[in-house]
Order: C-alpha cells, then structure tokens, then sequence
C-alpha cells in the first residue's frame, strides 16, 4: 500500500482511460462514462464527438490525415448518431482550401455537425475563413448554445489570441453570454459544454488548460449534470470536480505526448502499426437500464 502522495506523473496516469474507449449516455438527464467494453447496445439520442481532423499536415506519424479521418467518420456512421461535434482543430494551417475540404469530407458523412475553432483554425486570418464557414458564436465572441435530445449544448472558443505554450482565454463577451444563457434554467437540465483547449488547466507548462475557465465553470457548478469536452491535447483524459466531468477526445490525425513527457506536437516516431490505437472518436448514447451518460472513446484499431 503506498504510504505517500502520488506524485505528478503517478496524478496524471490515474487521469487516463485504459479501456478500448468510452461511451456516452444520456438517460434521465445525466451524462456518464463507461468503458466502451462494458457498454450496452445503445439506442434513442447520442452523439459522436470527432477532434483535431488537421486537414493539411502531412507528415509523420501520419501523412494521410484524410484517410484516417474517413475512418473516423465511418465509425461515427455506424453509431448511427443523431448529432456531431467538431472540437476543434479542424485544420492545419487555416487556409481555404484545408476548409473547403474538412467541409466536403465531414459532410459526406451525413451527420449533423456542430463546430468549435481550435488555434489551428485562426492562426491565419483570425478566424474569419472559420466563421465564414461555420458561423454559429460568431456574434457572441465565438460562444453559442443550442438543445437536442433533451440537453442543453454550449460551445466556447477559448482559443483566440493564443501564444505558443500559454494559456486559452474566454474573455468578458463569452462569460457574459454564458452567464446570460444559464440564466433562469434549471438545475436539473443536463448541460454539454464544448470547446478546444480544456476549460481547467490540464498542464500550465504547455500551455494545455484556459487562463479564465474557473469563471465559466463557477457559472456551471449549480447544475447537476455537466460534461465538459474538449481537443486540443490528442489523447484520451478525464477528471471529475463535483457534478463537472470532464473528458478530452483523441485526434483523428496524430496523437501528443501524455502532459510532462517529452514536448507538445506530433509524436514523430510513432510505428505505423500503432498509430491507429491513437486516433478515434468519442461517441456518447442512451444505455438502458443506466441514467447518467455513457462515453466511448473508440480507437479507429485495436
């Protein structure tokens, strides 16, 4: 029995999912996890959650992008989802043509999907090639929101403004509309929020958290039900503070380093055998029999 406080890298193992991947649930208003081997087939409302699609890289580990992100989204057909998230990273350079094709691939999918920027998607042109594409928060500082399946769904972009290895802001607009949005609902509506770098900070070193996130998460505490998602670091993590769960997706591109271990970006030397462990979607559904969601991070292999 250890007799000490784990330490850092001993925290952030326990952080991660071991499983083949997680599914979530919606039933009775409460979203819940569970490894994907231990799920039920799922039937009424779910959605699939896809992250860091980075149209235009093309280099090690993974110089198909595309490839793996039609896989990706055959397996998000077969969930047979009623709703897609995108969170973030849509492409790699922020250019036109990276756009137009992230745009005619998903949509192929036939899956109805909400997006959020991630740092990749602004890089050039602060977003304006983003929002003329997917223009939902655009007037609100990059926050909307929207209902289905009987929960509310909130997207922030905390991803303008971002430095190299520094934190993501949400800023005074976004709090504002979230603090206006949550207003008057109940504490017993299920809520989602998305965005692309996580709303706590993940790890300050890299960068891998939000400088204001406390704020919008104190605004979140007093419901019952809040999944949080997020991108943005390429690997399957999760942690619970309250009634806030929190959940970050794989990549369909190339996968990071765990927080600590080596440095932030693509993990060049990965095999090829390999690498398609380290890519997948999340897919969240209704289980029978169970009441709070169900997440499935589903690799594309193994």
């Amino acid at each position: 029995m250890q007799d000490h406080p784990p330490d850092r890298r001993q925290a952030l193992e326990c952080m991660l999912w071991a499983g083949t991947g997680l599914l979530w649930t919606v039933t009775g208003g409460i979203p819940r996890a569970r490894l994907i081997g231990e799920a039920q087939a799922a039937t009424g409302f779910s959605f699939v959650q896809i992250s860091d699609t980075h149209l235009g890289f093309n280099t090690a580990p993974n110089p198909d992008p595309v490839a793996t992100l039609q896989e990706s989204l055959a397996a998000a057909r077969a969930a047979n989802p009623s709703l897609m998230l995108h969170t973030g990273d849509v492409t790699h350079l922020s250019r036109a043509g990276e756009f137009d094709r992230a745009v005619q691939i998903i949509g192929s999918a036939g899956i109805e999907c909400r997006y959020i920027p991630g740092e990749h998607d602004v890089v050039e042109d602060d977003g304006k090639s983003f929002y003329a594409r997917f223009p939902a928060g655009k007037d609100q500082g990059g926050a909307s929101s929207f209902d289905a399946g009987g929960v509310h769904f909130i997207a922030l972009n905390n991803v303008m403004d971002v430095k190299p290895g520094k934190l993501g802001t949400l800023g005074a607009a976004q709090l504002a509309f979230l603090e206006q949005d949550l207003a008057g609902r109940s504490a017993s509506t299920p809520i989602v929020v998305f965005s692309h770098m996580p709303l706590y900070v993940l790890y300050e070193a890299w960068g891998w958290g939000t400088e204001d996130g406390a704020q919008a998460l104190a605004l979140l505490r007093r419901f019952g039900s809040v999944t949080v998602l997020n991108g943005h670091i390429h690997q399957t993590m999760q942690k619970v503070e309250g009634t806030l769960a929190f959940h970050s997706g794989r990549s369909t591109a190339f996968p990071q380093n765990q927080p600590g271990v080596g440095r932030p970006g693509p993990m060049r030397d990965v095999p090829a055998e390999q690498l398609r462990r380290m890519l997948g979607i999340s897919r969240v559904a209704r289980v029978p029999g169970e009441t709070p969601l169900a997440v499935v991070s589903q690799p594309l292999q193994g």
